[in-house]
């Protein structure tokens, strides 16, 4: 529904920002849209959207620092657009300005004739990828984008697989034949041109010298290639390729309930467990309206921080090993093996509980469960003691990691960095403090903070968030409520149990939420967390049905993995492997 200012509420920031865009690009230019997520979001013409953007960047009474994703939909099935302006495509900007701690989401509508927009790149550097995505799922154009290609799909991929005309399952498509003609010229596709990518010989008697890091390559942690252009041992660019994960988990949530999409989340950060789960459940919840019990919401927290202590075990472990050393990749494997027996004694699973639940959890704590966090929580800080002198004040390890990598806090805005790479620049915002959600502003815990933004501190800020971890869990355990684990509301699925032998019309709602899911109101909202690696979230897109119409994925690795060129150039090939352990990222998050 659109409002005018006039209506808008003054307690939210939206109508600075429409005061502000309106005196700047003239009444009746922008119209606010309200959404349930509460965020400012704003209708622009493709007209006059780049000089918004910088407006909004540089010039304007609030500015925005980061352009914290980019992303589009294909409007041309949706039923429920009363009152929006007619769109066939929509392509949506969503900013943040960390100082003020602000949203503001910026939507352009387009026809199916003119799919062409102005490319940001210039605007913010982070743009790149977030537009070639688009390009490549949509068909969207960005004039002035210099690699205006394929990025998650083949070369060769025919059509733009999230326009809803694309067919959504392998088995609606043809048997696949490779034969030989094909198969030559789909070796010739993914030739390299080192001219298309804007790279120079270094001299008219010199040739380029190229070096490929991967896909399949263990320092870079995935199926990743990184194509490095040399000058002996030195990196004069690198040009990362990603896609080889891709799996379509953006467009599985246009085909799955709301309640049987919540495994597939699980596959996203596959190191991260249920904090893959928190940010969608979040968002069903605030589109449905559900609130959460209090018991629930702080099993959900416990069981988040025991993610991220798995999670960052293997980040310290597997940055320790690409360095080289050996022994502490084993014992931290160790310690988080115990981690999953504790999540395997709660959950049923270990690595991939899909757990959460909308309104809740699936079940309630097992007797017991109480005493084994409690021992974990008694065995692991002398262990992490340990780790520090084994591994953070080697000499080596220091050797291999301090300047190396680094970058400044301005370029960490500049790319979307957010998590510990973020902090690692001096900069104490994390989602669970500025933004508390389930209950974190219930509990206390600091918000580690390095200085130099390089390699060595991006590892600091994880070893001390796991001690904050612990220390989060153990009020989880002091001071557990007692209660329901799952919401009374008729739209959480499943529902509760004992309700359902009361008469047959509780019955069948029973039975058609847990076989068809709930059907949500039409809505849009985004939620986030403090993901292991990052802020995470979920935008959701619901029109009536029992399935999403839209389902974005906002991952923290993909706006990192392109700050590889910035931070590795000059280096070495070895300092290029310490950079890709300390940016703690894992493939499935970045191709999705």
């Amino acid at each position: 529904m659109l409002t005018r200012a006039d209506s808008i509420l003054d307690k939210n920031i939206g109508p600075f920002v429409l005061r502000d865009l309106e005196q700047r690009f003239g009444p009746g230019s922008i119209t606010q849209q309200a959404t349930a997520d509460g965020i400012p979001t704003f209708w622009v013409s493709p007209a006059i959207v780049h000089d918004v953007l910088s407006h909004l960047r540089r010039g304007g009474a609030r500015t925005f620092h980061m352009l914290f994703d980019l992303t589009a939909m294909d409007e041309r099935l949706r039923q429920h657009r009363e009152g929006l302006p007619p769109s066939d495509f929509t392509v949506v900007y969503h900013l943040l300005s960390l100082d003020r701690n602000e949203d503001v989401r910026i939507k352009v509508p387009l026809r199916e004739g003119a799919l062409e927009l102005p490319s940001a790149i210039d605007i913010w550097s982070n743009a790149n990828w977030y537009e070639r995505e688009v390009w490549d799922m949509f068909g969207v154009c960005f004039a002035g984008h210099p690699h205006l290609r394929r990025i998650l799909t083949p070369p060769t991929w025919t059509g733009h697989p999230l326009r809803k005309d694309h067919v959504a399952r392998a088995t609606e498509m043809g048997a696949y034949v490779l034969t030989e003609e094909r198969e030559i010229a789909e070796q010739e596709a993914l030739r390299f041109n080192p001219e298309a990518w804007g790279m120079k010989r270094h001299s008219d008697n010199s040739d380029f010298m190229f070096l490929n890091l991967g896909p399949n390559h263990p320092s870079v942690h995935g199926v990743f290639r990184i194509i490095l252009q040399l000058e002996g041992e030195a990196i004069v660019d690198a040009v990362p390729e990603i896609g080889f994960h891709h799996r379509g988990a953006e467009k599985m949530g246009e085909r799955q309930s709301w309640h049987t999409y919540i495994p597939y989340t699980d596959r996203i950060d596959y190191l991260g467990g249920v904090l893959n789960n928190f940010p969608y459940v979040m968002a069903v919840e605030k589109l449905a309206g559900i609130e959460v019990p209090p018991r629930a919401q702080m099993i959900r927290i416990m069981l988040a921080e025991l993610f991220r202590l798995a999670s960052h075990l293997v980040f310290y472990g597997t940055m320790s090993q690409d360095v080289g050393q050996l022994s502490p990749v084993f014992y931290m494997f160790s310690d988080r093996e115990r981690v999953f027996q504790i999540i395997e004694a709660i959950c049923g699973f270990r690595m991939h509980p899909a757990w959460f639940r909308i309104g809740g959890v699936a079940a309630d704590l097992p007797e017991g469960w109480e005493r084994m966090i409690r021992d974990y929580l008694d065995y692991q800080p002398k262990r992490l003691d340990e780790y520090d002198r084994l591994v953070m004040r080697n000499r080596i390890f220091k050797a291999r990691t301090v300047g190396v990598g680094a970058y400044t806090l301005e370029e960490a805005l500049e790319w979307g960095v957010t998590g510990p790479g973020l902090r690692a620049c001096g900069l104490a915002w994390d989602y669970r403090r500025q933004r508390p959600y389930s209950g974190y502003d219930q509990l206390d815990f600091e918000i580690p903070t390095a200085t130099n933004g390089d390699s060595y501190d991006r590892v600091l800020v994880h070893v001390e968030e796991m001690r904050q971890s612990l220390r989060i869990i153990r009020q989880c355990v002091d001071n557990m409520p007692p209660g329901p684990i799952r919401s009374d509301h008729r739209l959480a699925t499943p529902p509760r149990r004992e309700r359902t032998m009361q008469d047959i019309e509780t019955l069948i709602t029973h039975f058609l939420n847990v076989s068809w899911g709930p059907v949500l109101p039409p809505g849009e909202a985004m939620v986030n967390i403090e993901a292991a690696k990052g802020i995470n979230g979920y935008y959701l897109i619901a029109d009536g049905e029992t399935m999403s119409y839209r389902t974005r994925i906002r991952t923290p690795s993909f706006p990192h993995l392109q700050m590889i060129p910035l931070i590795s150039r000059g280096a070495y090939v070895a300092d290029l492997i310490a950079i890709l352990g300390s940016i703690d990222f894992v493939m499935a998050d970045v191709d999705r």
